[in-house]
């Protein structure tokens, strides 16, 4: 081969596909590629495991979330840059223990401040192209559980534990960051893409994608194909017993024959008899067992201090409305104004009550209380 061109060999060994090609071109190896079964056997492992991840993000962000069925192509690493040229989020996920090497997810920066604002209680629309570190580590939160619950059913259908380690991310551009690219996406080597539309309810439309080395996808086909072959373990040999000892020819006696029973035919008198009527049994009402409430016994807790509070109000609010909060800051509660307090004791319900002042100081009188037998229920 002339230096850097193909001489005209080449190429027809090429086309023929019965000779490899320098790696200096980065032209992969016919032997280096993956066949149709693999690749849909790729796409069915991804569609589990990204399926389980989809439904662990919904529960996140409390939003439908769909990943559709995936396309996986062999592509090379110059390929996945020009594909996706835009602000992204790069998490390397490194398995320790079921499948060999590392893998990536891909999504864009807009799409990542946008899970993160939905994580935080906001409606999505909150995206940017430059995350800053609060949002980084909310992708990386979410990532973490999404690759998690992904490994979990990897486990489940190669039939082995898949653990992963925590996930690393870094936000670049794939499209101009070629250095920081090259640290986690070999470019010596033919890759695995496998791409997913992620949709998240009336907030993202968009891809998702998966890239990781060739050896580590033909690693998974392999496990989910021992999986599938593996089958039952073969029974163990019966245990040797020895024969059973010959008969002693002075004692031998041959074997009685098994008795023969015919049938007996019914007596000539006898008269089948009607079938006994049944009825189902009757159980009379039962009656709910009365509460009796010992003066005995209640005198010997009379004593017990308890912890009564006065409830003003109640409402409910989000983790953001939460952290914007200051001095100065007002809170609505589901009470009107001038309605009666509940006075809970022990964390029980006792009496309805208003708010009065006592010599500058607050008090409360009881309008009206619950009954006592119901009182004393909740206390025991």
């Amino acid at each position: 081969m002339a230096e850097g061109m193909l001489s005209q060999e080449e190429i027809n060994a090429l086309l023929q596909g019965t000779a490899e090609v320098d790696s200096e071109l980065g032209i992969p190896s016919p032997l280096e590629e993956i066949d149709d079964m693999e690749k849909d056997t790729l796409g069915e492992i991804a569609n589990i495991s990204m399926g389980t991840a989809a439904t662990t993000l919904s529960q996140l962000l409390g939003r439908k979330v769909e990943i559709t069925t995936p396309t996986v192509e062999l592509m090379t690493y110059e390929e996945i840059r020009r594909d996706y040229p835009v602000p992204s989020v790069i998490c390397e996920v490194k398995y320790r223990m079921g499948v060999e090497g590392s893998n990536l997810l891909i999504l864009s920066q807009r799409d990542g401040s946008a899970i993160v604002d939905l994580m935080m209680g906001g409606d999505g629309t909150a995206q940017t192209d430059a995350l800053n570190e609060l949002q980084i580590s909310g992708i990386s939160e979410a990532m973490n559980q999404m690759m998690g619950s992904a490994a979990t059913s990897m486990s489940t259908i190669f039939k082995s534990v898949v653990d992963i380690t925590p996930p690393n991310l870094m936000c670049t551009d794939l499209g101009t960051d070629e250095e920081t690219i090259r640290s986690f996406l070999p470019a010596s080597e033919p890759l695995v893409r496998v791409s997913f539309r992620m949709v998240v309810q009336d907030v993202i439309d968009s891809k998702l994608i998966q890239v990781m080395p060739i050896n580590v996808a033909k690693g998974m086909v392999n496990n989910l194909m021992n999986a599938m072959t593996g089958g039952a373990a073969p029974a163990a040999p019966p245990a040797f017993s020895p024969p059973p000892p010959a008969p002693d020819p002075v004692f031998a006696q041959p074997p009685a024959p098994e008795p023969v029973y015919a049938p007996v035919p019914p007596p000539q008198n006898f008269v089948s008899q009607a079938p006994m009527p049944v009825q189902p049994a009757q159980f009379a009402p039962l009656q709910p067992a009365q509460t009796v409430v010992q003066q005995d016994n209640l005198n010997l807790i009379l004593d017990v201090p308890l912890h009564i509070s006065v409830e003003l109000g109640r409402t409910k609010k989000t983790i953001k409305e939460i952290l914007e909060m200051g001095p100065g800051s007002v809170i609505e509660l589901e009470r009107l104004a001038g309605e009666a307090v509940d006075m809970i004791v022990n964390g029980k319900l006792i009496a309805k009550c208003e708010v009065i002042v006592i010599n500058e100081t607050f008090g409360i009188r009881v309008t009206d209380i619950v009954h006592p037998m119901q009182r004393v229920s909740s206390l025991m």
